[in-house]
Parts: C-alpha cells; sequence; structure tokens
C-alpha cells in the first residue's frame, strides 16, 4: 500500500470520527433531555398515572435492551455510518411522536420506536469512534467530553424554550430536529474503507459470537455492572434528596448538578493525559474512592451549594472511568467491537435501572445515612473490581499507540 494511500485512508477514519462527535453531540443531548421531560410531560399533557409513567419509561428501556445485541452485531456487519444515520433518524421520529402524542398508546409507540432507535445509533457511533483506538487512545475520552456538551445543550435550550411557552411539543419536536441533523453529518461522513463481511455469513457469524464476546469482556461487565447499580442509585438518591428532603424545584435540582456536567465536558481530555501517565489501574483506584467518597459524604451534608461541590467528585470518576472501561471494551474484541459494544450498553442500562429501583427501596425503607454509606461502599469496591478486570482481560496498563 502506498504512503498516499494510506493516508487517504487514515484521513477519511478521522472524518469519520469527526463526523461521528459531531452526531454524538447533536443527538445525546436531546435524549437525555427527552428521559428528563418524558415523566413530567406524561402527568401533565396525557394525565398518565405513576404506574403509566413507569410502564412508558419500562418500554423504552426494554425494548433498547432487547435491541442492543443485535444492533451490535450489525454494526460488525454493515456499514455503521448508515446504521448509526438511520438510528437517529428512527430516535427523530420517537421525538416527533412524543410531540404528537395525545394518547398514552401513541406515546408507548413512541417511546418503543426511541428504545429502537437509540440502540442502533449508540452502538454503532461507539464503534464508529473506536476505529482509531489503535493510534489514539483518547477517542472515548473525547466521545464521553462531546456527549455531555451536548446534554447541557439541550438542556439550557429546552428548558429555555419550555419556560417560555410552557408547551412540551415545541422542545420534544426541537429534539427531534437536532436528531435528524446529527444523521446528515453521519450519512455525510465516509464510507469505511476496511472491508465489511457481506450479509449471509456475517449475520451467522454474528450470531455465532455473541455469546463468545460476552464471555470475552465478561470481566469488564462484572466490574462495571456493580459499580453502574451504586452510581446510578447514588443519582437517585440524590434527586429524591434534593427534591423531598430539601424541597427544592426541579430547576434549582438541576442547578445542583451542573458543576458535575461541566466537570464532565471539559475533564475527560485532560484525565486521558493522566490516565496514560500514572496507568489505567492506579487511576480506575483513584476514580472509585473520589466517587465513593462523594456518596459517604451525602450522608452529613445538609447544604445544596456543599453537595454541588462535592458532586464535581463524581464528575471527575465518570470522566476517567467510562473512557477508560468502552477503551478496554473495543480492545478486547477488537474484530467484534459492535457486538461488545451493544453487550456492555445492554448491561450498562439494566445495572442503571437496578441501581432506581434499589435507590426508591433504600429510600423509602431505611435512613438517608445508611443508603449513601451503603452505595459508597459498593463503589469502592470498583478499586478492587476494576484493576481485576484490566488483569483478567490483559489489557494494557498505559494504552499503546501506533505511530502517527
Amino acid at each position: 500500500m502506498s504512503a498516499k494511500t494510506s493516508a487517504g485512508e487514515s484521513g477519511s477514519v478521522l472524518r469519520r470520527e469527526r463526523s461521528a462527535l459531531l452526531a454524538a453531540g447533536l443527538t445525546y443531548g436531546p435524549a437525555e433531555l427527552i428521559d428528563f421531560l418524558i415523566p413530567l410531560w406524561a402527568g401533565i399533557a396525557l394525565g398518565a398515572s405513576a404506574s403509566q409513567v413507569g410502564l412508558l419509561i419500562a418500554a423504552e428501556l426494554l425494548v433498547s435492551v432487547l435491541v442492543r445485541p443485535l444492533a451490535g452485531r450489525l454494526a460488525d456487519s454493515r456499514e455503521r455510518r448508515t446504521l448509526a444515520g438511520t438510528g437517529a433518524v428512527v430516535y427523530g421520529i420517537s421525538c416527533f411522536g412524543y410531540a404528537i402524542a395525545d394518547s398514552l398508546p401513541l406515546a408507548l409507540a413512541a417511546a418503543a420506536v426511541g428504545g429502537a432507535g437509540g440502540a442502533v445509533l449508540w452502538v454503532s457511533l461507539r464503534a464508529i469512534v473506536s476505529e482509531r483506538l489503535a493510534v489514539d487512545s483518547g477517542v472515548f475520552a473525547r466521545f464521553m467530553s462531546v456527549q455531555s456538551t451536548g446534554s447541557w445543550i439541550a438542556f439550557v435550550a429546552g428548558l429555555m424554550l419550555l419556560g417560555q411557552t410552557t408547551l412540551f411539543a415545541p422542545v420534544l419536536a426541537g429534539c427531534g430536529v437536532a436528531c435528524l441533523v446529527g444523521a446528515v453529518a453521519l450519512f455525510a461522513s465516509p464510507v469505511r474503507q476496511a472491508r465489511v463481511p457481506d450479509g449471509t455469513e456475517a449475520e451467522t457469524t454474528g450470531r455465532a459470537g455473541s455469546g463468545v464476546v460476552a464471555r470475552l469482556v465478561q470481566p469488564m461487565l462484572i466490574a462495571s455492572a456493580t459499580t453502574t447499580v451504586a452510581e446510578a442509585a447514588v443519582s437517585i438518591l440524590l434527586l429524591l434528596h434534593l427534591q423531598r428532603g430539601m424541597g427544592l424545584e426541579v430547576i434549582e435540582a438541576a442547578y445542583v448538578f451542573l458543576p458535575g456536567a461541566i466537570a464532565m465536558m471539559v475533564l475527560p481530555p485532560v484525565l486521558h493525559r493522566a490516565v496514560v501517565r500514572i496507568g489505567r489501574r492506579r487511576a480506575v483506584m483513584a476514580a472509585s474512592v473520589f466517587s465513593a467518597a462523594f456518596a459517604v459524604s451525602l450522608a452529613w451534608v445538609g447544604s445544596p451549594v456543599l453537595i454541588s461541590i462535592l458532586w464535581i467528585l463524581s464528575g471527575v470518576a465518570f470522566a476517567v472511568l467510562m473512557p477508560i472501561e468502552q477503551s478496554v471494551v473495543a480492545e478486547a474484541a477488537p474484530n467484534s467491537v459492535g457486538t461488545a459494544m451493544g453487550v456492555y450498553t445492554a448491561v450498562g442500562l439494566l445495572s442503571a435501572a437496578a441501581g432506581a429501583v434499589a435507590a426508591g427501596v433504600l429510600y423509602e425503607f431505611s435512613s438517608w445515612q445508611a443508603a449513601c454509606l451503603v452505595s459508597g461502599a459498593l463503589i469502592l469496591s470498583g478499586a478492587v473490581l476494576g484493576p481485576w478486570a484490566l488483569r483478567k482481560l490483559g489489557a494494557a496498563d498505559v494504552p499503546a499507540e501506533e505511530p502517527r
């Protein structure tokens, strides 16, 4: 292969990554805003009961979990930019569906469509981003930074519009428009240069390999699932405490989370450089300690301002852990990255759901201090489970990169 051809392919992969990052920013924010608004929208616009709201949320979650393994196999056997673009379009359609829904059945249909579209979109985007992992170990750190940036831009714009109009439909439709713009960016990106297996053989291999890939990345799934349960529980516990224990309104509670969100926007690329210097194992241990310290500190901190400052610790932990986990999963299954990401993200969704349920039980039937301490202890176990998973998978402590 000539140097000119090699440079052309390298540039093509870089342009694919940039398009994927742009699409991630455009679609992740609307997805997060939708998750935040739908329970409120369903209760106000549809008059849905608490159990019906739960059903609506569960419908999207269930479809998303079920579709992700298939989305992963497709990302290993089909053109990823087309899959991701299609996922963005489908998710955008679900946003428009919410905007026009005037009954619970229509809302449930929109939720199911959104679960399927989101699964295809996010698995494919992660697979695209992983294409440059061998030459740039910071790709997932940038991916997380872009996601967090898109999230807070969407929240600020969406909540300002909602505050001005008190109408959900324009906000939900705006989310749909952003997703369609993200789809255009993906469809306009270069085609993948590496050979993509064709239909029949690829599908057969994908079905046979799903269980194998899951077992291959199992140590990281165990470590990630354990800490995700606890971290999700802490987030829900904090939200419940701010609303019920401190009497904060929705916007006031959102401001408490803002410093941590800013940390997740700004710090992932910066902290990746620190990870390269000190190694992944030490970084995972430090991040687990930071996150656990935040969870435990909640037991005795009564000021929203102080909680807001301490939430930065959680933001730092996420900024370190998430890129490491995704990079290691991709490295452990280099020929089946899509399948691995499908399994990894499905497990993450289920773990977050379990954490949310656990948080409700702990908050209702236990003391606030006990709930924080239990969550903190579980998070702290990541300081042991994380390095153990890295060793079991044979992951390099310092990610290696090819010369550019």
